[in-house]
């Protein structure tokens, strides 16, 4: 199989899984982004230990599952948002049992597990509110916000690279993601915002202008986080996160910009009043 058509198979099945995850019920959210979650963190600590480091991989994903569920059920009024913050003393416990460990680098390795939980965990938890956007005063599952998201993203990314590949001769960070130009970059902000425009017209939950103001911030901050992992990466001489999904890396490739989005997003929707 050659690689395009590898790679163009891959890109259905985790679009595909991505959409169902997002828009059909909320227990298939939960069964859809819970596990994608430990998956993309275990990646990043996998990714860590090939730097001769050593996180804490079992109690970094065990406190980033918790948090999840713990936003999951919040959300849906299951139970007090209280019981969200319990995750504080797992994070305590984190510090407290590198002491007992017989490893070198105690300092760094504390700040990578914790840094994977902040890194990995807190955007996915924080998916939750977005999908239910009436918490606290309702639970009602209104997945659309986070679709029009994903397709903003989706389109930034694939445009970026497309307009970039033929037109792209004005690098924009070279010695981290040499790649990537500043002509990628404007066509792939366009496409973004037309996106975001027809997210108005398609979704009608929020105004034409909240969804550019998003479509930009998706384009700002998608791309802070693109470059991040690649910083990483290139840091420790690694070419992808992993190979979980064929020509595609791992889903910590796939998922950097999101990491980096969802935070941005949603303090921009608390703020616009757009959700509760």
């Amino acid at each position: 199989m050659n690689n395009l058509l590898k790679r163009s198979l891959t890109g259905i099945i985790y679009v595909a899984v991505i959409l169902t995850g997002t828009m059909i019920h909320p227990i298939i959210f939960a069964l859809v982004f819970l596990p994608l979650m430990v998956v993309t963190q275990l990646e990043f600590y996998i990714l860590m230990k090939n730097g001769d480091f050593n996180p804490q991989k079992i109690i970094g994903l065990v406190t980033g599952g918790l948090l999840f569920v713990a936003c999951y059920f919040a959300a849906r009024k299951i139970i007090p948002f209280q019981f969200c913050l319990l995750i504080f003393p797992f994070l305590i416990i984190i510090l407290l049992s590198e002491v007992l460990r017989k490893k070198e680098n105690s300092l760094q390795n504390n700040f990578i597990t914790i840094g994977g939980f902040i890194y990995v965990s807190i955007p996915f938890a924080l998916l939750n509110f977005i999908v239910f956007p009436g918490f606290p005063e309702n639970s009602q599952f209104y997945p659309w916000i986070l679709a029009g998201l994903f397709f903003i993203i989706w389109i930034y990314d694939s445009m970026a690279y497309l307009i970039g590949s033929k037109f792209g001769k004005h690098k924009m960070c070279e010695r981290i993601s040499p790649n990537k130009s500043w002509e990628g970059l404007i066509g792939g902000a366009v496409f973004a915002i037309i996106m975001g425009i027809l997210n108005a017209v398609i979704f009608q939950s929020l105004s034409v202008t909240v969804w550019i103001v998003t479509a930009a911030l998706v384009v700002l901050f998608g791309t802070f986080g693109d470059l991040f992992e690649s910083k990483i990466k290139r840091e420790l001489k690694i070419k992808d996160s992993g190979n979980i999904l064929p020509g595609h890396g791992g889903f910590l490739d796939r998922l950097d910009s999101l990491l980096f989005v969802i935070p941005v997003i949603y303090v921009w929707l608390i703020l616009g009043g757009n959700i509760s």
